[in-house]
């Protein structure tokens, strides 16, 4: 797996942390180990920006997702082809005020919010109640089974 993390932003992260989430997510959704995803991490400025260039929404947003190649998850028995997954645009500072508000950590808003841009690029969606639950559902699977691998030896 090719995943490159490129902090512009002024916040401190674990980069390394967002990339074994990254590792664990794509195996999970039986993603080519070739397969090459971006993360990019970028201040309120340039995420307000982007809002607006792509979105037509005023403000900074917590993530974004680019999609390259339009990759979907593939099965334990037919994995996806190798190519460009994308990239995601995370905004620490909004993590961490998306955090405080939520009562957890600011890393575990941004592993949140990597997975939920890891399965935008991967054609999941969240605009329809059912596209919703299913979405969720698995992200939330994806941050459970992680938290879990994390704590073993």
């Amino acid at each position: 797996m090719s995943i490159e993390i490129n902090n512009e932003s002024v916040v401190p992260v674990d980069e390394a942390a967002l990339q074994r989430l990254a590792i664990y997510a794509l195996d999970q959704l039986h993603v080519h180990p070739d397969a090459e995803l971006a993360i990019v991490l970028v201040d309120e400025a340039a995420m307000e920006q982007l809002h607006v260039q792509w979105m037509d929404e005023p403000g900074p947003t917590d993530v974004l997702s680019f999609p390259m190649d339009e990759l979907r998850p593939g099965t334990e028995e037919s994995i996806t082809p190798a190519g460009l997954l994308g990239d995601i645009v995370l905004c620490p500072q909004v993590a961490i005020a998306q955090a405080e508000e939520a009562g957890h950590g600011a890393l575990d808003e941004m592993l949140l919010l990597t997975t939920h841009g890891i399965l935008h690029l991967l054609g999941f969606d969240h605009a329809e109640p059912a596209e919703e639950k299913e979405m969720f559902g698995i992200q939330r699977d994806i941050l459970s089974g992680f938290s879990l691998a994390e704590r073993r030896p």
